[in-house]
């Protein structure tokens, strides 16, 4: 491996608002409500699947292809908005994105028929894709690189509760009543954009002069000679990791009302389990990435592929799901450091374009439940899920390879490693 310094990079603490301490920790709070409705709006897709399916009669294919679209529209609205955001003001582009996706979850309700569906989807991600790059982007400049990674875990926090809230609302609902989950994530939504608009001050401009003044456009940095290989291999790292995540828990409920033949309310109460663990997950991977160095979480994605070849291995027995899905909860959060990490690998002004790179491994994911749909109807749904456990471990290599950005020794973050 060879050092080398992409132009005008640093990953280190100088450029940190000056702000007073407590409008930091108000203005994440923000964040923290805006990262709970979004964890809501998004894992609609799943946790609502069959659901969608009976309501529209659609064939596995059919119900997983949604997720394709809303990650799809996850991958265009990443890499655009995370430029806009670089560009221009992040605070509004921030807020445009909350008011988009809580408008079109609730048009969630009136979706009749499949094409319907793929494009209300398509929209959803579109506006989704880019709250986490942007997001990350404003909290990365209120804070030191020194406790980047415990914020990256509360904000995981936030997004695991949104998801428990979520199984355990579907639980009191029913299957009858599912579509009054759009209402009760896209309302807050709405209100949570008014909010972040008035609330969260504009950043000021000199952190994105810099790309302003170039001739490409600033994703296009992200492909210059000295980090282009890095570039390449973290998108795909991040691609496999929506790939296992989507591949085991995409067919989660679909698989504990079906061959397991579990009821809505008890397979509610499982997912919930796993994002109890997600919950404290996130804790303890923040803190771990602070302590330990960034690339020390790869070691969570090796416990989450052999947790979930135990989840399929086992019986169904509750206290045994209970237990090992918790501990899939716990080490499928080791990612919680990404947004930071990938924000220290490249210069300030590029923080939102780079953390969008989060995103762009949905070109990988895009296809995942397409081709989990085929292995399933072929092979059945253990089959499918299985297929998480080997995209996990071959996400955990490429990650060890990857530039560690943090030093604990007076907290020197060094340029990018190019491997």
């Amino acid at each position: 491996m060879t050092d080398s310094k992409l132009p005008d990079s640093t990953s280190g603490d100088g450029d940190v608002l000056d702000l007073s301490h407590g409008r930091r920790i108000s203005i994440f709070c923000l964040l923290l409500g805006a990262e709970f409705l979004y964890g809501w709006a998004w894992n609609t897709v799943d946790v609502l699947r069959p659901f969608l399916r009976q309501s529209l009669g659609l064939s596995l294919i059919q119900a997983g292809s949604a997720y394709s679209a809303q990650g799809a529209g996850a991958l265009v609205g990443a890499i655009i908005a995370g430029q806009l955001a670089d560009r221009f003001d992040r605070r509004k582009v921030l807020a445009g994105l909350i008011l988009g996706y809580g408008t079109v979850l609730l048009a969630g309700v009136a979706v009749g028929n499949y094409p319907q569906l793929l494009l209300q989807r398509f929209v959803l991600g579109l506006f989704m894709g880019g709250s986490f790059p942007v997001g990350v982007s404003i909290y990365v400049n209120l804070f030191h690189a020194r406790i980047r990674g415990r914020l990256a875990g509360t904000l995981n926090v936030a997004f695991s509760s949104s998801i428990i809230l979520l199984g355990l609302a579907l639980g009191v609902v029913g299957g009858s009543g599912w579509r009054l989950l759009f209402w009760m994530g896209g309302v807050p939504a709405i209100a949570m954009a008014v909010a972040v608009y008035w609330l969260i001050p504009p950043f000021p401009k000199a952190a994105v002069e810099v790309s302003a003044t170039r001739r490409t456009f600033p994703i296009g940095e992200l492909f210059r000679p000295e980090v282009r290989r890095q570039t390449i291999l973290l998108a795909t790292m991040t691609g496999l990791n929506f790939f296992g995540y989507q591949a085991f828990s995409g067919w989660f409920t679909t698989y504990m009302t079906g061959p397991r033949g579990l009821d809505a309310a008890t397979a509610g109460e499982l997912v919930a389990w796993q994002f109890t663990g997600n919950i404290i997950g996130g804790f303890i991977w923040g803190w771990a990435a602070d302590r330990f160095g960034r690339r020390f979480n790869a070691l969570g994605f090796f416990i989450a592929s052999a947790a979930i070849a135990l989840y399929i291995a086992a019986p169904t027995q509750l206290p045994l799901l209970r237990a090992i899905g918790f501990l899939y909860g716990i080490t499928i959060c080791c990612s919680v450091i990404w947004g930071p990490w990938l924000a220290e690998l490249y210069p300030p002004h590029l923080r939102a374009t780079a953390s969008s790179i989060f995103n762009w491994g949905r070109i990988i994911s895009f296809f995942a439940p397409l081709i989990t749909a085929s292995i399933a109807t072929r092979f059945g749904l253990p089959a499918a899920m299985l297929a998480g456990a080997a995209s996990f471990s071959l996400a955990g290599i490429i990650w060890l390879m990857q530039p560690e950005t943090l030093v604990r020794r007076g907290i020197k973050l060094p340029v990018a490693v190019v491997v």
